[in-house]
């Protein structure tokens, strides 16, 4: 290969810039000497050549905009929806004793939702939570402590009937029944929830620690604090507790003026 080849061809590999530079002045001097040949023949114009336009047919539609499927609005439960699910329940064999099923009432938008562990005697025989003589000492700390008002707060227990002569529901028991407790929670989406007893503690936070390890300080529960309490049939037995339920409100009560629920 000659020395001016291999030049040129180091060139091209080194500096592509200049090769297309080459290029270019190559085709101006052929195109210049085609003019000047085509003007030695009498021809001073080239001939216009006309492109045709492609053609449109005016039935077809533009594509439209490719847009992303958006996924459907996740759908809401109401305590009305989990209540009819609920029916007549017979999924534990706790409602062999029963005599009414207590599922929980108040606000279904409410700020505050109290959980206790299960019906006794009275909520039995009324289908209502807390309407005994804890009812009365938990109604006391709403209206007179809470300066609420109870329909404004939701109440409802971890299971639904009432489990003989008031024991503490059993593991199946409860746990048959938390998940509908937990639908309830979801559909209220309350501001804060206040355990009351140990079994509603435990229960709800899946631990083993007592009240007494638990209380006075904030636990999370899918991003709801929760406030373990004593029970008010506990503190009917146990007076001097009642202070300390009362702290543990007062924690609850500072939280919610926080977040602007109180004044």
């Amino acid at each position: 290969m000659s020395s001016g080849t291999g030049s040129a061809a180091w060139l091209a590999k080194e500096r592509p810039d200049l090769e297309r530079s080459a290029e270019i002045a190559a085709l101006a001097r052929e195109v210049k000497n085609y003019l000047e040949y085509m003007g030695e023949l009498g021809v001073d114009r080239l001939p216009r050549v006309e492109v045709p336009a492609p053609a449109v047919n005016e039935n077809v539609q533009p594509p439209a905009a490719q847009t992303a499927p958006q996924p459907a609005a996740p759908r809401l439960e109401t305590l009305e929806g989990i209540r009819d699910e609920l029916g007549d329940c017979t999924r534990c064999l706790l409602h062999q004793g029963r005599k009414k099923l207590v599922f929980g009432e108040g606000a279904p938008e409410a700020a505050v939702m109290f959980v206790g562990e299960g019906p006794g005697h009275d909520e039995d025989l009324q289908g209502r939570p807390f309407v005994g003589r804890s009812g009365q000492l938990l109604t006391d700390i709403i209206v007179k402590g809470m300066q609420m008002r109870r329909e404004d707060c939701y109440i409802a227990n971890v299971v639904k009937c009432r489990p003989p002569e008031n024991r503490d529901p059993l593991p199946e028991e409860a746990k048959t029944c938390l998940p509908f407790l937990l639908r309830q929670i979801r559909a209220v989406k309350p501001k804060v929830i206040i355990t009351l007893g140990r079994v509603a503690a435990q229960y709800l936070l899946d631990t083993e620690e007592s009240v007494a390890r638990l209380r006075n300080r904030f636990h999370d529960l899918e991003g709801i604090p929760v406030m373990p309490t004593f029970h008010p049939s506990y503190l009917l037995r146990t007076p001097a507790k009642k202070r300390e339920t009362w702290d543990d409100i007062k924690m609850v009560l500072a939280r919610l003026r926080e977040e602007g629920i109180l004044s």
